[in-house]
């Protein structure tokens, strides 16, 4: 079949035909998606600009942990920014707030693992010499191994697992067995919490190397004796003591006896701590203060869910002052902001009326692990001296 036949003004050519698209068609800039922006983007000077592109959304902000809601303005193009005061050196959490539901930030990778409530984190750095950087900043020093293990539990029934720590040099072999902290998260957290989050084995690696803490095993569990407890709804007022003996259970049958069997771990009540926060802080409590024989180190930051003070007799029944005074250490800490921080001084004042010796810390902050990795870099220092 015959092709179709132009006349001679009829016919386009290749130039006309581009020149005709280019009259009619909006600017290749325009056609182009947006360029990527960053964020967050950490500024010079310690401030922070976060964006998100939702041009359908009303009302967006910035949750950040421990801080009041930054809000957010939106440009003609549907990006939404804001941007904070300068930020003292540390690491952040925050999420996005829009239109009342809670999201992570698509452009940042840098997330903190959560059962319930997850979160991205921004680093704004300081200095990486001298007296002024943070034990939990990355340096040029050796570093530690981590090991993650998993098991069965005959007591939970559950799979689970544990992480931890050997610092830079560790030697099965030698002479001196190791101290070993337990160290446990708070509720919602997972196993990995001290260490995506709180950064514990970086902090062990710079305190050890600047030879402020004793080179230790740091043992870091899954803190759930009860996982059903795990849960964004009403809990039943008993859960809380299942949780805590189970979790108890666990460790005693399961955990430490790993521990003691697979490392080169001291096995004397005096070479073993215990400490944790919020959760577990108050399972530190529970479980160090009732096997004094067991450990002679025991640490709370932030604990919470001892419940009433008027059941700390029966959770506590062997808590005496001449048990007390077995104990090396009974640190106890909590932020000046934190919502927890009357239950904290209850704790202590039930532990000064039963005659038992500790250190009580408050500091400023919140409910949040600007406070907590403060804690253990302040705690680990006191530790097997």
């Amino acid at each position: 079949m015959p092709g179709l036949q132009l006349t001679h003004d009829a016919r386009i050519t290749l130039a006309g035909l581009v020149a005709a698209l280019a009259l009619c068609s909006p600017p290749l800039s325009a056609q182009a998606p947006a360029p990527p922006l960053p964020s967050p983007e950490v500024h010079a000077d310690g401030r922070v600009t976060f964006r998100l592109r939702a041009p359908h959304a009303r009302e967006v902000a910035v949750a950040r942990a421990g801080s009041d809601r930054l809000p957010m303005t939106r440009d003609d193009q549907g990006l939404w920014s804001a941007t904070t005061t300068a930020l003292a050196p540390d690491i952040y959490q925050y999420t996005f707030n829009v239109d009342g539901v809670s999201l992570l930030d698509p452009l940042n990778a840098w997330v903190a693992p959560n059962l319930l409530n997850m979160s991205n984190m921004v680093r704004v750095p300081g200095p990486t010499t001298g007296p002024d950087v943070l034990p939990w900043d990355v340096t040029d020093v050796p570093r530690g191994q981590l090991r993650r293990h998993f098991y069965k539990s005959a007591r939970i029934g559950d799979h689970r697992d544990y992480y931890v720590y050997t610092p830079a040099g560790y030697d099965p072999q030698r002479r001196e067995k190791y101290p070993v902290l337990y160290l446990l998260h708070g509720f919602s957290d997972d196993a990995s919490g001290w260490t995506s989050v709180g950064q514990a084995h970086v902090i062990l690696d710079n305190l050890i190397e600047a030879k402020q803490v004793v080179p230790m095993l740091v043992v870091m569990t899954l803190g759930y004796g009860a996982p059903e407890i795990v849960t964004r709804g009403p809990r039943p007022p008993q859960l809380g003591q299942k949780n805590m003996v189970g979790y108890r259970d666990a460790l005693f049958a399961e955990v430490i006896p790993a521990i003691e069997r697979e490392y080169h771990a001291d096995t004397r009540r005096e070479r073993r701590a215990i400490a944790g926060l919020s959760m577990g802080g108050a399972e530190s409590l529970f479980v160090g203060l009732n096997a004094i024989d067991r450990f002679a180190w025991v640490g709370a930051f932030s604990s919470g869910g001892l419940g009433d003070p008027a059941t700390f007799p029966q959770t506590f029944p062997a808590l005496t002052a001449a048990e007390g005074k077995r104990l090396q250490l009974l640190w106890i800490s909590c932020g000046t902001e934190d919502r927890l921080i009357e239950a904290n001084r209850q704790v202590r004042a039930f532990l000064t009326d039963r005659g038992v010796p500790h250190e009580a810390i408050e500091m400023p902050g919140a409910h949040t692990w600007t406070v907590w990795r403060r804690n253990l870099a302040a705690f680990t220092p006191k530790l097997f001296r």
